[in-house]
């Protein structure tokens, strides 16, 4: 069966809705979740030897002061659970303790240095050399450790050995006190916790905000190197926006969480998009013949590769259900939502764009 080309006719139409996805979009990106990645905290998966029930088991860890949120599923191998807490104020104040004590110790050192050839500086060294014991002593008793004090210790590299020992300690201790709380109210064979600390939450925060700037500004300049011509190029790099913004709005509208995984496959994704679009951009320009017959040629192509590598999301979605591994879930569920999106936002917009363009309507 022939399919009719879209683009006879009044094709101005085919962007309204796009345009209605994009507005809808824009609504839900700021009831986007940030994950443990991004906000810091702590991820406990329990291989459990008996299912338990996740609302009660999160009502008994809140009351032993362990507030989050717990699901439960089925396995092949079992039930399991996650449990997702925010951040704890003992490991904010040590990942706080480390970070001022690693700051100072190398001017206390230096300082230290000095003063043994210049006793000018010896009240100066001194001075920061208590503030330092001061720093090390707060993260002793954080960790509970008993009889220790800084001022006992001359080596500055003992010194720096036991503060690191001690910042260890309080999140060890922590560790200790989730599991004794898990062992009471839940049966497992095994128990992995995994703890992002503020300070790596908002490494991996700036890193992502990097890494965006960086794809966006590389992609816009090889689109107008490639293309010269200010309409095309505004055309590939709208598209290739349509589709993250989409794709940021589901998981806005599906509660899926901004992690690592997610990140990535926003940026795979904005690869993709500009693929299709600079494909329905190459045959627009380079290629001659009726402008909607191109388009329409350009479609089909393009729509080829759109199911392909939806039905390959949609695969690893059918496998993150049955395995409940949320890195496959997360990457598929955007990746499926972005594909989606693709397929109106480049046929929708950018073939239309640059219809207009070709028959000098723009």
């Amino acid at each position: 069966m022939e399919i009719p080309n879209i683009y006879q006719g009044d094709y101005r139409r085919l962007i309204v809705f796009p345009l209605i996805l994009i507005l809808i979009s824009i609504y839900f990106i700021p009831h986007i979740k940030l994950g443990v990645d991004f906000t810091g905290g702590t991820l406990i998966v329990l291989d459990l030897n008996r299912s338990v029930d996740a609302t009660q088991l999160q009502a008994s860890l809140a009351k032993d002061g362990l507030v989050g949120t717990v699901s439960t599923y089925n396995t092949t191998f079992g039930p399991k659970a996650e449990i997702e807490l925010g951040q704890n104020p003992d490991l904010v104040r040590a990942d706080a303790l480390r970070d001022n004590f690693t700051a100072k110790l190398e001017q206390v050192a230096l300082l230290e240095s000095q003063a043994n050839t210049n006793s000018s500086v010896m009240d100066q060294y001194v001075a920061e050399r208590k503030n330092l014991n001061s720093i090390s002593d707060s993260l002793f008793a954080l960790a509970g450790v008993k009889n220790a004090s800084a001022a006992g210790i001359e080596n500055l590299n003992t010194l720096n050995s036991q503060t690191l020992d001690a910042y260890r300690a309080v999140y060890n201790n922590y560790k200790d006190s989730i599991s004794a709380s898990i062992n009471k109210y839940a049966d497992y064979s095994s128990l992995s916790v995994q703890s992002v600390s503020p300070a790596l939450s908002a490494h991996f925060i700036d890193n992502a905000i990097r890494v965006s700037i960086f794809a966006a500004i590389l992609s816009t300049i090889f689109v107008f190197i490639f293309f010269r011509t200010l309409v095309p190029s505004l055309a590939v790099i709208t598209g290739a926006v349509s589709d993250v913004v989409i794709a940021l709005g589901a998981m806005g509208l599906f509660g899926i969480p901004l992690t690592l995984a997610s990140f990535a496959a926003l940026l795979m994704l904005l690869g993709f998009s500009l693929d299709t679009d600079i494909l329905l951009t190459m045959r627009m320009l380079k290629r001659s013949g009726d402008p909607r017959q191109k388009a329409f040629d350009a479609m089909k192509t393009g729509l080829t590769m759109s199911a392909t590598a939806f039905f390959s999301f949609l695969i690893l979605y059918l496998v993150s259900l049955y395995t409940h591994i949320s890195i496959y879930s997360e990457i598929s569920m955007v990746a499926l939502a972005g594909l989606f999106a693709d397929m109106f936002a480049t046929w929708g917009i950018n073939a239309v764009t640059l219809l207009l363009h070709t028959e000098g309507k723009i």
